[in-house]
């Protein structure tokens, strides 16, 4: 059995700020959503038709990150997509392109809210858990 959803806890979700459809010349799809997992992305994907091929996507962050494409599935006109690694702390910014896209056009820019959930919980001290660290975003 694949394994396509990665690792560890679900960190958060991003959620494009418009839906718009990305025509290139071999395919049609809107982005709905990227899930951050503790070690990998799920790129949420809507085809224009059940039959139609699935997007070939390049991620990117403001740091210059690598995220490599891991598997995909595909159900009717739904399709998921999988990349490693996760976004590094600190990551402001994730941006989609598609590789069929000869121009290099963004399909869509999230912004990446700080986050800081670490994958095992701390156990209690004495009955009582650590306080929070405080999380502030680098300058």
């Amino acid at each position: 059995m694949r394994k396509l959803i990665p690792s560890g806890g679900l960190r958060g979700m991003l959620l494009p700020p418009t839906y718009g459809q990305h025509v290139t010349h071999r395919t049609e799809f809107t982005i709905l959503s990227v899930e951050i997992w503790a070690t990998g992305l799920v790129v949420n994907i809507q085809l224009a038709s059940a039959d139609g091929p699935e997007p070939r996507l390049i991620l990117q962050d403001h740091f210059g990150t690598e995220y490599s494409f891991r598997d995909s599935a595909t159900l009717e006109s739904r399709n998921l997509q999988t990349f490693t690694p996760s976004v590094p702390p600190g990551t402001r910014s994730l941006t989609i392109r598609s590789a069929d896209d000869p121009e290099g056009r963004p399909v869509v820019t999230f912004a990446v809210p700080l986050m800081a959930v670490p994958e095992e919980p701390e156990a209690p001290r004495n009955g009582k858990y650590p306080p929070s660290p405080e999380l502030r975003r680098p300058a």
